[in-house]
């Protein structure tokens, strides 16, 4: 069912592997040197790791890892809008970042899953109208 995507599928694919890859970048620097919460850097560099495990399923676009990722992107989502709202300065500016890269990963991720949902629903909606079928026309035995 994954092995070849819809063709119109190609740009959301790539929006969420550019968009991981950007979000791991800036959460990288912005933790290690950028805006750290204490100089020299912290060990908040490691909220990047979920999102580096998450990279080879999406950049192959798995279908599942796009699912939980989609999820797990609301985490960063959060933190980004807490941050942004919070934080001042350039800490603030790179939460608000996170947040608006976190959307745009989660909108593809949705419209790169949601043609294979579809087709799935349709075809599970469809096996289920040929059992009935099946079941139907198939003459009731009589008990020996």
């Amino acid at each position: 069912m994954n092995s070849r995507p819809p063709s119109a599928n190609r740009l959301a694919a790539f929006g969420a592997s550019a968009s991981l890859v950007a979000l791991i970048v800036v959460s990288i620097a912005w933790e290690a040197w950028l805006a750290p919460l204490r100089p020299g850097g912290t060990a908040l560099v490691i909220k990047a790791v979920p999102l580096l495990l998450a990279l080879p399923g999406v950049w192959r676009q798995r279908l599942y890892t796009l699912q939980w990722a989609s999820m797990l992107i609301l985490l960063y989502f959060t933190e980004g809008v807490v941050r942004g709202w919070s934080d001042r300065g350039l800490s603030a500016g790179l939460g608000w970042l996170e947040a608006a890269l976190a959307v745009v990963f989660f909108v593809c991720a949705l419209a790169y899953v949601a043609p294979f949902k579809r087709a799935a629903k349709g075809a599970a909606k469809s096996a289920t109208k040929n059992g009935a079928k099946l079941h139907s026309e198939r003459p009731e035995s009589a008990d020996v």
